[in-house]
């Protein structure tokens, strides 16, 4: 008989609406889900591509009373968090709409987190168990991804920029995760070619690190392989060929699949990505794109088998495994300059002096504590190294 110290949990709940307009079934959502007064939260990219006017419209017809929020940057500062907060509160809001990338739906779910919580947002950290504080309801939210990235339209977590430490903080929370997830491709479909591309490598991230982290989860491990095929078959399609609504709906797809998968953990490739986004504002995919190579030549050492099958899904044709785990990287390089992304950290204004200040900030971030191969800050510095020049 056990005691109970031996047993691990699983979930993954969400309900998804998948296709080609589905975007205009957010107000029957809504509805569904007892609102009635909607705060839209977007950013003004969304808003000059025109996304936005057909769900007000959407709203408009459902009768759905709405007030918007659309100062939110790509980077989410905790100030943004708090003043749609209140406009939430002023507004006498009973529902979070959400249009927009990663950051405006991780914005979004920490809105309903502020507007219904004391300050300060710190004290929800993930890292200090943030969560236990996190005891009154949430309004109900719907999220409609414009990027196929993040996946945060299915997490239970918002990354956020908190301002007395200049350091993105993880809150989590199982309340926080929307209430529905809509992915219609046709929102995808006006992003530039960079954004396609970077924030698609940032899905194939989520599904590798989810893959290879430390752990027992062997749901999130089937659905994180699914994510990185997907990826392999439709992300370069999706990147070239905008108007291809099946690739973006493929992508999009993995994005979901990313963040369902990594409720198991992440690892180091995230844990270089985040100062690298508060320190120097580069796109966080495009940091995961950049790092992720150098990570996987780390981790084959002691997850060779992990990282062939990693392999094998990105297309690399071998039965030998210790060939598939070293071609893996290559892979990724191979993807990355096909889809024109940049290839080294010292091209995006990083100079080597930089790097043992973001070593620092790295290993400071917990990501990479579930990483397969635990990792030292001398570790942290080497993979930077190793990605200042990557070709």
């Amino acid at each position: 008989m056990t005691d109970g110290s031996s047993l691990v949990s699983w979930s993954f709940p969400t309900r998804v609406l998948s296709g080609e307009g589905a975007a205009t079934q957010c107000a029957n959502e809504a509805h569904r889900l007892g609102g009635t007064r909607v705060l839209l939260v977007s950013d003004r990219g969304v808003e000059a591509a025109g996304l936005l006017e057909a769900i007000r419209k959407t709203l408009d017809e459902g009768g759905l009373a709405h007030t918007s929020a659309v100062d939110i940057s790509s980077n989410p500062l905790e100030a943004e968090v708090l003043a749609a907060a209140r406009a939430f509160n002023d507004f006498e809001a009973n529902l979070v709409l959400a249009v927009g990338g990663g950051s405006v739906l991780d914005v979004a779910k920490l809105i309903r987190l502020a507007a219904t919580h004391p300050e300060p947002l710190a004290q929800y950290d993930d890292a200090i168990g943030g969560s236990a504080r996190i005891v009154e309801p949430v309004p109900p939210m719907i999220a409609i991804p414009t990027t196929a990235g993040t996946g945060s339209e299915v997490g239970r977590s918002g990354v956020v920029t908190i301002e007395a430490t200049n350091a993105k903080t993880v809150i989590f929370a199982p309340v926080l995760l929307p209430d529905v997830a809509i992915l219609d491709p046709v929102m995808t479909a006006t992003m530039p070619a960079f954004m396609t591309a970077a924030t698609g490598m940032d899905a194939l991230a989520h599904c590798i690190e989810a893959y290879s982290a430390v752990g027992d989860h062997p749901m999130a491990d089937a659905i994180a392989l699914g994510g990185v095929r997907l990826c392999h078959q439709s992300l370069k399609t999706a990147t070239e060929a905008p108007a291809d609504l099946k690739a973006r709906t493929d992508m999009l797809k993995a994005a979901m699949m990313g963040a369902v998968a990594f409720q198991k953990g992440l690892g180091a490739c995230h844990s270089l990505a985040h100062p690298l986004s508060t320190e120097f504002g580069l796109h966080h995919g495009l940091a995961n794109a950049i790092c992720l190579p150098a990570v996987l030549d780390f981790n084959r050492v002691v997850i060779p088998d992990r990282i062939a099958e990693i392999a094998r899904h990105l297309g690399v044709r071998s039965s030998d495994e210790s060939t598939l785990s070293f071609e893996c990287a290559g892979a990724v390089r191979a993807l990355r300059k096909s889809l024109s992304l940049p290839s080294d950290l010292r091209s995006q204004g990083i100079e080597e002096s930089d790097l043992p200040r973001l070593a620092g900030l790295a290993f400071k971030d917990v990501c990479h504590q579930l990483n397969p191969r635990p990792c030292t800050q001398d570790d942290l510095l080497a993979l930077y190294k190793a990605s200042l020049d990557d070709g």
